[in-house]
């Protein structure tokens, strides 16, 4: 492995917030689009369900397939 333990940990933890960002607006309804009744003060821009459990994983996979590829261009680069 090219990098040391604490820098792989820093790349993998930015591309997993940078992939999270990009998921994070995948599938998302709004309130007012799925035309739910609003309590009163609600935003109707609020997110119905917006699974971020499920997005969280999926940005785990994705992630540690950027990471992955990181690390082979690195080998490559590195010879």
């Amino acid at each position: 492995m090219p990098f040391p333990l604490p820098l792989a940990l820093a790349i993998y933890v930015t591309i997993w917030w940078i992939t999270l960002l990009a998921v994070l607006p995948l599938g998302v309804r709004s309130s007012e689009e799925a035309g739910e009744e609003l309590p009163e003060g609600a935003d109707p821009g609020s997110p119905v369900a917006p699974q971020l459990a499920r997005k969280a994983a999926i940005t785990t996979v994705v992630a540690a397939l950027i990471f992955g590829l990181v690390v082979i261009a690195a080998n490559f680069i590195a010879g």
